[in-house]
């Protein structure tokens, strides 16, 4: 009773209610409310604020995020009800962090799924609601940290809507830390509200650190790194090289914080543990990640020009914060720098015309006058001041006695758009790049809602600079003090990493002007040839007064396995139980993100892409030029379903009756499952996504479920062919007609994608599927073995879809997109496609009806080192395939063959041969075990790569990606 107490004191204290007769227990109907505290009795105050909201009730928030080797994965779970018969808006609002991607969006309402759609974005078109409302980099918004995902429904009457995004983010290392930042604003009290970030590394997690809830935007990147007091209920795991901090304030402490639910950030902050040399290199299904951060170098010496503006809009608090944090700049500068300011209104003045002078005592105390007396007036000058700095640099850094080893840099600070003399962004940015003839780096800050973002951006990316933003309400001396602190230590310049040319393709910018203490170079590439033993690296760089070179061999295989190691590790830590209570679809969140971080450095890969192609369309000096960033930007936004400046997020919304009740589908739609074992779409995504706004077919044996459910048995008993694909790979193939059975093995690469089926011409059908490689058991004869990772089944017709399958999980891409683990037994139909799942021992696909395909799962529980989970291809129905059908199973549906005996020279035994086509193929008697050995097939077996049995040469299957539908070239 006294906790109670003394918990009921706080609660006043934070409402500011001081009756004490207003605190007393009542009874109160909380049905609606699904609340989760205990004990079960709440405030009257709280009750009051949750009986007169009118809007939707969210039932639950589920926010989790899987920081994986500084790649964040973010799933975010929100249910929403409606507690009145009639119809009403109901607004999922979320704040995403302004550099991160949405990947996926899905919505499911009175039982139908509603996902969403990645689209190019038309020209010149407003973007409609709904969909995230990004800006193009540089664009003026009011917020610059976070962008605001938004979408308004109808919610039936006495119904519920859940909600789906899910978003990735590359974490930049700033002042020697990563910052992870989880916005809680729900804007109204939540019954369960729970949020859990992990962090994976390969290397130790050091200087971790939460913050408490922090609601301003004053924190620049510097702060105090003093030991803070942990946001309420917030608990922390740290394991070495994993930690899980959840949180989960139940919704008398969120009173605590703010009734309004305006909760704030919930900031992680981290480093991890790094050794000197050339980096961290993790590799990871065909892709690198090189991760370079050196340290304890001396200081390179520094050549800065501060250009300041002074128009009459910079009056009273803005000049006076850039001010304080000038003051505070030239303390830190060091006795070797050079640096001067230039003050611009209508008017430009330079401190100390014609030169730079060093950072003597007396110079800066000089400097500090000069700043004190400057006063506000006039317009903006921009192009007449970047004039100004720039020329004076350029003839600084002409002259004989310059230290040829310093960095130089403008920083340029406005808080407002040009308003004297010229005026055109475009000549404004063609001026500044013949000013700075890439002779230093100009480095822009915008204060305020008025600014040029865009101007200032593309003059920061035109000249190898950074841009940031100030909040007209941010205390701009802590974040301009942050933001020199960032630029205000060059550690290398010239920066040069270079990996062998032969063995990578398509590595994202690998040449850097500067390198800062406390930041992190990233590189990603894919890999030429996954089977290479290694990777050779090198990176050049210029010191303080000399040249330096590093490189090293980086061993391929041993990478891989780390890092499959540390995949590993971060997906037990994943699908860990929560220690908070929460629903099916939000526990599947967790599996969805452990499914999503298995490929996380191709999608680190991709966004690093994406967001060099963006700049690199700012950057563009033609139209032609600009034309082919955006088109190749746009495609890899596609590919990887990003939201990004150059696409746009497409969802059919629900249709609700004057009467509060939903409106039909047009055909008869049966209703998703809300149970433990279902997932709904996830954050996973392909090259070839089409996906039409319908419903899908769901079904399970078990489960909760929401609307009308069709239930279809699922057949644990399945008939198939002996046809098949299966461990290593060794190829099976059944031939009715002439009742034989040959049998033959693919020695494929790791990483190869092996066409298996080929129809795509006829029947529309196509199935591909991808090698993994595994070292071969002690003794035995090969060095290594590969198996079928992931399996992919394209059908065209009568629109496009497909079905990915996984060891762990099944992607069935339709009329709606559902992601189902494969550990769960459910059946699922949606248009031409339908899938049964046996939990944890086979995939049934049925295409059209008449095309049955079976994949059988090899999970183990223990793996060895040698040992894989991998799948098994098996053909149950193929009357829908045509004659013309081809692949490497594919080719011998409807093909007879024949068996003759040949003598051979000198032996009394005869050879076997083979008659395919008009080919002779020697062949040996074998048996085979299929079915996760339960049964034995006799078959004629094929050598060498089946040559001669199959059309042409193995090379000739490899498919150039998982969706690749092109016809097999054949002989």
């Amino acid at each position: 009773m006294l906790r109670w107490m003394v918990l009921l004191c706080v609660i006043l204290a934070v409402l500011g209610l001081m009756e004490e007769n207003q605190w007393q227990e009542e009874d109160f109907d909380l049905e609606d409310f699904d609340l989760d505290i205990a004990p079960r009795r709440v405030p009257r105050q709280v009750k009051t604020i949750l009986a007169k909201e009118t809007k939707p009730h969210i039932q639950e928030l589920s926010i989790k995020t899987t920081i994986m080797s500084r790649y964040a994965f973010t799933a975010v779970y929100c249910a929403m009800l409606n507690r009145h018969s009639a119809a009403t808006n109901g607004v999922f609002q979320f704040h995403i962090p302004a550099d991160a991607y949405v990947s996926n969006f899905t919505m499911i309402i009175g039982g139908r799924v509603y996902q969403s759609e990645v689209k190019p974005k038309e020209r010149k078109v407003k973007q409609e609601r709904g969909e995230r409302q990004n800006k193009g980099p540089g664009e003026a918004s009011v917020e610059s940290e976070v962008e605001v995902f938004r979408m308004e429904v109808n919610i039936p009457g006495r119904n519920r809507a859940i909600f789906l995004l899910s978003y990735e983010e590359l974490l930049q290392r700033r002042l020697g830390r990563y910052e992870h930042v989880t916005s809680l604003r729900p804007l109204q009290l939540v019954s369960r509200l729970s949020l859990e970030v992990t962090i994976v590394d390969r290397s130790p997690i050091t200087e971790l650190q939460v913050l408490p809830l922090r609601n301003d935007r004053s924190n620049g990147n510097g702060g105090s790194t003093a030991p803070a007091k942990l946001p309420i209920t917030t608990v922390i795991k740290n394991e070495k090289n994993i930690c899980k901090i959840t949180f989960s304030p139940n919704i008398v402490q969120q009173a605590q914080i703010s009734t309004s639910g305006n909760l704030g950030d919930f900031v992680v902050r981290y480093d991890i543990q790094r050794d000197m040399g050339i980096g961290d290199i993790q590799v990871l299904n065909g892709h690198f990640v090189h991760y370079f951060a050196p340290k304890d170098l001396p200081v390179v010496p520094k050549n800065v020009v501060f250009v300041i503006d002074t128009s009459a809009s910079m009056v009273g608090t803005k000049m006076k914060q850039t001010q304080e944090a000038l003051f505070t700049i030239l303390k830190s500068l060091r006795p070797e720098d050079h640096f001067n300011f230039i003050s611009f209104s209508n008017k430009i003045r330079v401190w100390q015309p014609n030169r730079l002078v060093q950072a003597t005592p007396g110079n800066v105390s000089d400097a500090k006058r000069f700043i004190l007396m400057l006063s506000t007036t006039g317009g903006t000058n921009i192009d007449g001041a970047v004039h100004t700095g720039s020329l004076l640099l350029r003839e600084y850094l002409s002259r004989p006695d310059t230290n040829p080893n310093s960095v130089s840099l403008i920083i340029f600070l406005t808080d407002g758009q040009p308003t004297v003399g010229e005026k055109l962004p475009a000549i404004i940015l063609d001026n500044t790049r013949s000013a700075v003839q890439d002779k230093f780096c100009i480095f822009t800050i915008g204060m305020g809602n008025d600014v040029d973002y865009r101007l200032l951006e593309r003059m920061a990316l035109e000249n190898c600079g950074m841009m940031r933003r100030i909040h007209e309400d941010a205390k701009a001396s802590a974040m301009l003090k942050g933001f020199y602190d960032e630029i205000g230590t060059p550690l290398l310049s010239d920066i040069r990493i270079q990996y062998t040319e032969e063995s990578v393709q398509y590595v994202t910018q690998h040449l850097f002007t500067n390198y800062f203490n406390g930041s992190e170079i990233i590189i990603a590439g894919k890999l030429k040839n996954e089977s290479a033993e290694s990777l050779h690296v090198q990176v050049t760089a210029s010191n303080n007064d000399k040249n330096i070179i590093l490189e090293t061999d980086v061993p391929l295989k041993h990478r891989q396995i780390e890092t499959e190691k540390h995949v590993k590790a971060a997906t037990r830590a994943m699908t860990a139980g929560a220690r908070t209570p929460v629903s099916g679809l939000a526990q599947g969140i967790g599996v969805a993100l452990s499914l999503a971080a298995e490929d996380f450095v191709e999608r680190l890969w991709g966004f690093l892409s994406v967001k060099e192609g963006l700049r690199s369309r700012l950057r563009s000096q033609t139209s032609k030029e600009r034309e082919e960033h955006v088109q190749q930007t746009t495609n890899l936004s596609m590919r990887y379903n990003f939201l990004t400046p150059l696409t746009k997020l497409e969802v059919e919304r629900p249709k609700v009756l004057e009467d509060g009740s939903m409106a039909p589908p047009p055909f008869d739609t049966p209703g998703v499952t809300d149970g433990a074992n279902d997932l709904p779409a996830d954050a996973e995504n392909d090259p070839s996504r089409k996906l039409n706004q319908n419903p899908a077919r769901l079904s399970s044996p078990s489960g909760n479920t929401v609307g009308k459910v069709e239930r279809r048995p699922v057949k644990k008993s399945i008939t198939i062919s002996k046809t098949s694909a299966d461990g290593d790979p060794h190829f099976v193939v059944e031939f009715p007609l002439s009742k034989l059975t040959v049998c033959f093995n693919i020695n494929g690469e790791p990483g190869h994608v092996l066409r298996l089926v080929s129809d795509h011409k006829y029947s529309g059908v196509t199935v591909n599927g991808k090698l993994i490689g595994a070292p071969a058991p002690a003794g035995g004869h090969k060095q290594q073995r590969t198996y079928f990772s992931t399996l992919i089944i394209v059908a065209d017709r009568p629109q496009r879809a497909y079905i990915e399958v996984t060891p762990k999980r099944v992607i069935l891409d339709g009329r709606d997109r559902i992601v189902l683990p494969c550990s769960s037994t459910v059946a699922v139909e949606s248009g031409q496609l339908s899938v049964a799942i046996v939990g944890k021992s086979n995939v049934t696909v049925t295409v059209g009806g008449n095309i049955v395909f079976v994949i059988v799962l090899h999970q183990y529980k223990n793996p060895a080192p040698y040992q894989r989970d991998h799948l098994g291809f098996y053909i149950g129905n193929s009357k829908g395939l045509s004659h013309n059908c081809h692949g490497l199973i594919g080719q011998f549906l409807y093909e007879e063959v024949g068996l003759a005996q040949l003598p051979v020279q000198g032996t009394s035994e005869p050879s076997q041969v083979l008659k395919v086509k008009d080919r002779s193929v020697p062949v040996v008697k074998k048996s085979r075990r299929i079915l996760s050995g339960t049964q034995s097939v006799d078959c004629w077996f094929a050598r060498n790569n089946a040559a001669k049995l199959i059309d042409g040469q193995y090379e000739d299957y490899l498919a150039s990606h998982m969706f690749d539908t092109g016809e097999t070239n054949t002989v």
